[in-house]
């Protein structure tokens, strides 16, 4: 998507603006972020940090989904891999749901989208009683004390996001960018 972006420029400007020291490149992403409207290898559906070196995962289990297939790739990287002071990664398995496809194909449904707030964790859910459960239980173990809230994703993912992406910050736009002022002129 950003063919200027090398590694060396992206892990720069991480150094620069958010004082980042390591950086762990995965191989790609999960199938359908690589269709029409995907962001092609977004992170957000893939891995996420609960604490510092321990990483929740996304466990597709199923042979018929093709990111069973893409996941060996990603816990090697993420097995050779090191958090910033040098430890080796604690890597915890957030299985998928059991759905493999919906109208458009293979879904990337998944438990690593969720948000982490004070208090709480919003994850998805994807009217998937057991496996929504399973990854409550999970979410509850990486983020002790926290309570543990279920949205259901589907709707949010069909139109290429999840409670993480959809809740990012925005900045505010400065006054002076061109506006317009209260007359409309």
């Amino acid at each position: 998507r950003n063919p200027w972006a090398t590694k060396e420029r992206v892990e720069a400007e991480l150094a620069r603006t958010i004082g980042t020291t390591t950086a762990i490149w995965l191989p790609r992403g999960l199938t359908r972020d690589y269709d029409e409207l995907g962001t092609r290898g977004h992170v957000d559906i893939v891995a996420t940090f609960a604490s510092p070196g321990r990483v929740l995962v996304h466990a597709q289990h199923d042979p018929e989904h093709p990111d069973h297939a893409v996941m060996p790739a990603i816990y090697d990287a993420l097995r050779d891999a090191t958090d910033a002071v040098g430890r080796s990664l604690t890597i915890v398995d957030l299985p998928a749901p059991a759905q493999l496809t919906d109208d458009e194909g293979f879904v990337d449904w998944n438990y690593v989208n969720h948000l982490t707030v004070n208090g709480g964790v919003i994850a998805c859910g994807y009217d998937d009683p057991l496996a929504d459960a399973r990854a409550r239980e999970l979410l509850g173990a990486a983020y002790p004390g926290r309570e543990i809230v279920t949205v259901d994703a589907r709707e949010i993912f069909a139109r290429g996001g999840g409670i993480h992406c959809i809740t990012q910050q925005q900045p505010a736009v400065p006054a002076s960018s061109g506006t317009l002022a209260k007359d409309g002129a």
